[in-house]
């Protein structure tokens, strides 16, 4: 009996965790699970008593504000999987925090097979990473094909699993969700996804709530829904509680494909929920911003794609527009959210795109949790 621990130490791993816990059990249920991770991995009864907090960070200058408490989670999670002794370690998203985590493990003569799920976007930012994930790790797990080649190089074996968001909603029933919160079938729905990190709650969120003002001010009979992240519910239930219009508040996970579906427009927080957002049928406006001296150093130095979403990299042009930094604006935002809103052959076009990119991403074919959970098992 394989006995395999996952970590991870922020939202999005904690979901990819577990949908990849739920595909393990479904081909061997005899294997043994620990980790430590969220909400989600601890429904799934995985999860050890160790706090992830704070791990969350955004930018060069949070870091060096995080580097004690990273620091110590890493000492705590490296210790926590010595007792334990599992035949596999896997090690989800957060590359800062899990490179350092296997490089702890590797030192201390842990026998565990040390498996990446998703890689830092080396094609896009540092490819140097690549390197040093091939010095501490044994196998990596990641989202395209042309990944591999900067692995290739370094000796580091890969296994493409596509993008783990494209599968893990089923197709939401947004005629139940619109009766389930008194929304005509015919009411155009905008949507609000404001982030997962405490820092984006700071830095994006205002200007999202904002954005979602105007383009309900600039839209008759307009509803607008708010899916929370389990890491911030608590404070965007807070930010809600504050706006002049009506929010439908969505925290329960079972409700939110159901919610994006019923989105005609959705404004969100760059990151993978563009991807969930753009396979249930809702038209994209995503936008973010980072601290100066970070954004400076990668669009400087570092930054080397011309897209933050998947989906645009994948389309290679912008069909989910971006306002990104310098951008970051309430009022573009709204703009092109209005255009979408008030222009139903815009909107088509969009979610004509998107679907065109989807396809580009669905490398496989098959989801990317079933294809990491046979690899984890046969690695360990």
């Amino acid at each position: 009996m394989s006995h395999v621990y996952l970590v991870a130490a922020e939202d999005s791993g904690d979901a990819i965790g577990a949908d990849v816990i739920d595909a393990m059990r479904a081909k061997d249920p005899a294997v043994r699970i620990s980790g430590i991770g969220g909400e989600r991995m601890r429904a799934k009864g995985v999860s050890a008593d160790i706090d992830m907090s704070g791990l969350a960070v955004l930018g060069l200058i949070e870091g060096l504000k995080a580097y004690g408490r990273v620091k110590q989670a890493v000492e705590d999670t490296a210790d926590a999987i010595a007792k334990v002794d599992p035949d596999s370690v896997v090690l989800i998203d957060s590359w800062g925090f899990m490179w350092r985590v296997a490089r702890a493990l590797k030192m201390r003569g842990v026998r565990a097979k040390r498996i990446k799920l998703i890689g830092p976007q080396v094609w896009a930012t540092r490819p140097g990473r690549a390197r040093v994930l091939a010095q501490w790790v044994d196998h990596l797990l990641c989202i395209h094909p042309f990944e591999q080649p900067f692995y290739v190089k370094w000796g580091l074996p890969t296994t493409v699993i596509g993008n783990p968001a494209l599968h893990r909603l089923a197709k939401g029933d947004s005629a139940g969700f619109r009766r389930r919160h008194g929304i005509a079938l015919d009411a155009p729905v905008i949507g609000l996804l404001p982030g997962s990190r405490n820092a984006e709650m700071r830095r994006v969120a205002p200007t999202l709530f904002e954005a979602v003002k105007l383009a309900r001010a600039a839209t008759p009979g307009a509803h607008v829904v708010c899916v929370a992240a389990p890491s911030v519910a608590a404070e965007v239930e807070r930010k809600a509680k504050e706006q002049a219009y009506p929010i439908v508040l969505v925290r329960d996970e079972g409700d939110k494909a159901d919610a994006y579906s019923a989105m005609t427009v959705a404004i969100a927080c760059s990151g993978t929920v563009t991807t969930e957002l753009a396979a249930q049928g809702a038209a994209v406006v995503t936008g973010y911003r980072l601290g100066w001296i970070t954004w400076a150093l990668l669009r400087g130095l570092l930054f080397k794609s011309k897209y933050s979403a998947l989906v645009n990299v994948a389309a290679d042009t912008e069909v989910i527009p971006e306002f990104i930094q310098t951008r970051f604006r309430a009022d573009l935002i709204a703009a092109a959210a209005i255009a979408r809103l008030s222009k139903p052959e815009v909107r088509r076009a969009q979610q004509e795109a998107q679907v065109k990119a989807l396809a580009v991403m669905k490398v496989t074919g098959r989801p990317a949790a079933e294809i990491a959970a046979e690899t984890i098992l046969r690695l360990s």
